[in-house]
This record gives C-alpha cells, structure tokens and sequence, in this order.
C-alpha cells in the first residue's frame, strides 16, 4: 500500500470569525499576509518531512476559501518538484472542466513532471459545487468540458512527431506541440475521484486510480461499480493499486494524546462545508442519481458507519468519525487494524490518502504524527497482504 500525506494548508486562524461561510464571499481582509506566509513554508516545511521518511505527497487546490490556500495547485507542484527527492507528486486535484486553456495545463504539468524526473501523478477532477463561481463556469456543462480538456491534454502529451491542430465543442487550438515533452511514457498516471457510483463505472471503463473522499463505509459500493466496469471492458479484475481513499490519520503513543490529534484534524471536515447556501449546489451541477442522494442525506458531509447508520461529519465525535472509516486514530497498533480493517472491507485499497495535519494540529504535532505513522505503521502496511481481487470482483458479479 502507498501512502500520500495531504494537507489542504489551511487559514486556520479566521475560521472563528466568519457568518456562515469561509468559502467564496469570506472576504480575503480576514487573511494576514504575513501569517499567511508563515503557515504556507509550515506547510512546505513538512512536506519535505514527509518526503524523507519514504512517504509519497498528495496536494489540492481550492479557490476563495480560508479552509486551503492552495488555490494555485501547480506553483505548489513546482516548488515540490524541485524541493523533494522522492516522494511521488499526486495532485487530486486539478479542476480542468474550469480551466479555460487545457494547452496551458498540459504545459504545466508536463514541465513539472520533467523538473520531478517522472514523480507526477495527474489527478483530474470536476471539482466541488463552491468552484462554480470562482471559474464562471456554465455547471450543466462542465463534465463535457472536462472529458474534452481530458482528451485534448493527454494528446498534447503523447503527440511527439508533428504538430496538431484541435477543433471541438469548447477549445480551439493551432500547431499544439508541447515542450519539454513528458518524463513519463506515455503520460503520467491519471487518478480521478469521486462519490458516485455512475462515475465510477466511467472511471472503471476507462481503468483510471479512483479515489474517494469521506465516503466511510459507503465505499465499498462505489468500489464494486468501478470493478463490475472495468471487468466488463479489460476483462480481468482490477488490483488494489486501482483504488485510492482519502482518511484523516491520528497517531500517538497513548489513546489520549492520540484523541487530541484527531479532534484538532477533524477541523477539516467540520469546516470544509460552512459555506452560503447559494453556492452549494449550482443548478445542473449534481446529476438526477446523486441529487437523489442528497436528498436522502447520503452524500458529504454525511456518511455511513460500518453498520449502516448515516453520521454527519460536520458534527460527528471522535467515535463516530473512526466507526464511519473517516477517522483513523490511536495508537500505531490500533491505526494499523482499524486501516487493515477498512481495506478488507473494501475489497482492497492500495492507495491511502493520509491526512496527517488537518486544523489546528501544530507543527511539532504534525511532525510527531507524520513521524510515528511513518516508522510504526506505514511498515506494516507496506507488507499488508491485499484481498483478492478475482474474488472481490466475482462477489460483485454475483
């Protein structure tokens, strides 16, 4: 199994102060520079600690929001390719249905992957309902945008011999010829998330890592769809290296201290959904399936426990967090079972998005967080036997 430490490097010292929203309409007065500064080579600062005790690195990218200030995804990106040596670089992720020049995009993380020597992993992702304003995009057809700006990327990857023109719905482009070319071949790795099981069967068709984040228990499910696809169109299973699931990571050596650190990362998913009303779900965003489960209360911040029950982990404890998977938390002993247990249960999971500092974690926290997983747990979990991939895709055919 891989782990990725993720952070979303967060402005943590304005979320007392908002009313009702620190995505979107916060306004950005609320944000020292100065403080600013300081959290975000914090946050590099750990990064490179994550890279020399053999974990791999994870980084997102948001906009107009105090719950991450990576709004820029590929300076991050740049700065990790030349200050790491070799941790793997995933971003998950890049919003390209916003952006409005895929050429540019191809250009960026074609540089980086070439600055990395071949360390990039290329998560591409639709992006939350709070990024519709931020990009002025159209959301009833933000998905056609992002299959075209997939295709047209990865075709400025792979394109080596000549130059080509582009002609499609959205984008237009003459002589695209990309330089440097890719360190990787073809391309680099292409990860995708998501928490529908529509998606999923797409993801799955086309054999992408599909990640999935605050989906608890309800994982398993989504895994399944990806699994009865893929079967259908490469006709064999898929491994556990397909997988990913983003969980937030408390470590320590006793239980109480171990409880501190999670409740203080749980600060992400409790302020990840505070945001004005109008900008959480934009007409045409969610598809009719996942409207539906809105509305039945199963979709973030809601999620289920290995019983079924729905918690919403904008309010839930610290044990309801670690009964739904979200949380993984004690002492090295317990982390190791209660992951081991969740990968069983999923039929495999070979990628674990490690959110090691989440909140108002403190550096020395974090340090001693990322330290212990790295020399107790992530040993462990390197060597842990996945199931059976024939036999989990069987039961789905079943």
């Amino acid at each position: 199994m891989r782990v990725y430490q993720f952070s979303e490097q967060p402005y943590f010292p304005a979320w007392n102060e908002h009313s009702g929203t620190l995505r979107v309409t916060f306004p950005n007065r609320k944000c020292d520079p100065h403080v600013a500064a300081d959290l975000l080579h914090r946050y590099y600062d750990e990064y490179q600690l994550t890279d020399a005790l053999g974990l791999d690195i994870m980084v997102n990218e948001h906009h107009q929001s105090a719950t991450c200030m990576c709004s820029t995804v590929v300076v991050g990106l740049a700065v990790l390719a030349r200050i790491t040596q070799r941790a793997r670089l995933l971003v998950l992720g890049y919003p390209i249905g916003h952006r409005p020049d895929p050429l540019r995009v191809a250009e960026e993380l074609s540089t980086i992957d070439v600055i990395s020597r071949g360390r990039l992993d290329m998560g591409f992702i639709k992006g939350i309902p709070y990024e519709i304003a931020a990009s002025n995009r159209n959301p009833t057809e933000l998905m056609d945008r992002f299959w075209e700006a997939h295709d047209f990327i990865l075709k400025a990857m792979t394109t080596h011999d000549e130059v080509f023109n582009w002609e499609g719905e959205f984008f237009h482009y003459r002589q695209v010829n990309v330089w440097p070319r890719v360190f990787q071949e073809p391309h680099p790795p292409v990860w995708s998330t998501t928490g529908s099981s529509g998606q999923a069967r797409i993801l799955g068709e086309r054999g992408y890592v599909m990640a999935t984040l605050g989906t608890g228990y309800g994982t398993r499910r989504i895994y399944d769809a990806y699994r009865k696809s893929y079967v259908a169109k490469h006709g064999k299973a898929p491994g556990a290296d397909r997988f990913a699931y983003l969980g937030l990571v408390a470590v320590a050596n006793d239980e109480a201290e171990a409880r501190r650190r999670g409740d203080l990362i749980a600060g992400y998913v409790r302020t990840s959904p505070i945001v004005a009303l109008p900008f959480r779900n934009p007409p045409g965003y969610l598809p009719a399936e996942d409207n539906a489960r809105l509305l039945r209360g199963e979709t973030p911040p809601r999620t289920f426990t290995r019983g079924g029950r729905i918690v919403n982990m904008q309010t839930a404890g610290i044990d309801e967090l670690m009964d739904a998977g979200v949380l993984f938390c004690g002492t090295p002993d317990r982390v190791y079972e209660q992951i081991a247990a969740f990968c069983e249960h999923c039929g495999g999971m070979g990628n674990l998005l490690m959110m090691g500092h989440g909140g108002e974690l403190t550096h020395a926290q974090t340090v001693d967080n990322l330290t212990l997983f790295a020399h107790e747990v992530h040993p462990r979990l390197q060597a842990f036997k996945q199931p059976d991939a024939e036999e989990a895709a069987r039961a789905v055919a079943a």
